[in-house]
């Protein structure tokens, strides 16, 4: 049984763990309820899989959001190169865009989904599906294996709890490790949605669903007024409110209840208030006979124009000639700043990450060990760590589960 070890869990931690420990020569059981493992990275970053993101160790930690202390050996042991490095010799040409987000040349999360399966499969690794884990069997403080619920058990010298968090549960993530380790006596840290999206207040956001904006700057500010965030990048109007990634990695930031910040957009961040009035004066003047309504086309996207005509105030059917200096300082100032109410957020299942889960004070953070229990070692999400949106949360499953390969069985 030395030489035996079993996985919890079929998503990128599991399988690059599993992957990793079976080239060290140890037998590898991968245990995944779903029927094909790592279905949850077939729907990161929109199906395209941001893998990690380019940038360095130090750089890596200034974005982790919770416990970053706690992952600085495992990002040097395994950096965002490294992941990068492990992918393109497999044969997935990668490519970095804006804010350093690497994805497969591809776009299709499933080149990833594949290589990591067929890394693990190829290092020898047993991959089992639809298996749920009901509880890991102890003797004497040290892991003895893995009872499952269907009544089948494995025998192993080390178990790695790599099941994730508690986000899209339809994928397999629904906070099992957390029983798993609460059960062996473990501190779990409760969780909360994180990169997740926002319900708001404004009922015209649901007039513009479907709309996606890009290089705009999303700001957010607390019941101070102090900015807590503020970023140029993509967002989404939906039916219920705001998604897409500035208002994932916005959403990280808001500590307290949602309804006591308040959010704003800047739809041309690259104007300053003047530039953007000389800008709509020289619209104006090229459409002088038309009604105020049927002047916003080159400036704002079409299903946007009728929400700001009415928030402006203007009427209508005001002749562009006839706008006011007065109400062209007002639309200037809703352009620069068009105002959003936070009312909650969206159900934790719909978040992409959850904060939260197994205690880092109880996890050694050179091995991924369990100090409570020989042999038990945790993977990826389900440890009390999690990073702003970009990559960083691959990172950490990819940069965890390195660590803890290499800690399984030592005497082998």
């Amino acid at each position: 049984m030395s030489n035996k070890a079993v996985i919890i869990g079929g998503g990128a931690a599991g399988l690059f763990c599993a992957g990793l420990a079976a080239q060290r020569g140890l037998d590898v059981t991968v245990l995944d309820k779903n029927a094909k493992p790592a279905r949850k990275l077939l729907i990161t970053g929109k199906g395209r899989c941001n893998v990690t993101n380019n940038c360095t160790p130090e750089d890596f930690l200034q974005n982790v959001r919770t416990n970053p202390r706690f992952l600085y050996s495992a990002i040097h042991a395994f950096a965002p190169a490294d992941t990068m490095r492990f992918f393109e010799e497999r044969g997935v040409p990668l490519k970095t865009e804006r804010g350093s987000r690497v994805f497969p040349v591809s776009d299709k999360a499933v080149e990833i989904v594949d290589t990591l399966t067929a890394f693990a499969k190829q290092s020898g690794v047993k991959i089992v599906p639809k298996t749920r884990a009901a509880a890991v069997s102890c003797e004497n403080g040290a892991v003895t294996g893995v009872v499952c619920e269907d009544r089948q058990k494995f025998d192993a010298a080390a178990v790695v709890i790599a099941t994730g968090g508690a986000s899209y549960p339809l994928t397999g993530s629904n906070g099992d490790g957390y029983r798993l380790a609460a059960q062996l006596g473990h501190s779990v840290i409760p969780s909360r949605p994180s990169l997740v999206p926002v319900v708001t207040a404004e009922p015209w956001c649901a007039e513009m669903m479907g709309l996606s904006l890009k290089n705009v700057t999303l700001t957010l500010k607390n019941a101070n007024n102090k900015v807590v965030y503020q970023e140029l990048g993509e967002m989404l109007f939906t039916h219920f409110g705001i998604s897409g990634p500035l208002v994932l990695s916005a959403s990280s930031y808001m500590t307290e209840p949602p309804q006591t910040y308040r959010m704003s957009i800047d739809m041309k961040p690259a104007l300053e208030p003047d530039q953007l009035d000389a800008r709509i004066l020289r619209d104006f003047e090229e459409q002088k006979n038309k009604d105020f309504a049927n002047s916003l086309d080159a400036l704002l996207p079409r299903k946007m124009i009728p929400v700001v005509v009415r928030l402006s105030g203007i009427p209508a059917d005001t002749k562009v000639n006839s706008v006011t200096r007065e109400q062209r300082r007002k639309l200037v100032s809703l352009i620069k700043a068009l105002p959003l109410t936070p009312i909650r957020f969206r159900p934790i299942e719909e978040a992409i990450i959850t904060s939260g889960g197994v205690s880092v004070k109880e996890i050694s953070p050179k091995t991924m060990e369990s100090k409570l229990i020989n042999g038990l070692f945790f993977a990826g999400e389900v440890i009390d760590v999690d990073a702003f949106t970009g990559g960083f949360n691959l990172q950490i499953a990819f940069a965890t589960a390195f660590l803890a390969a290499q800690s399984l069985c030592p005497e082998q």
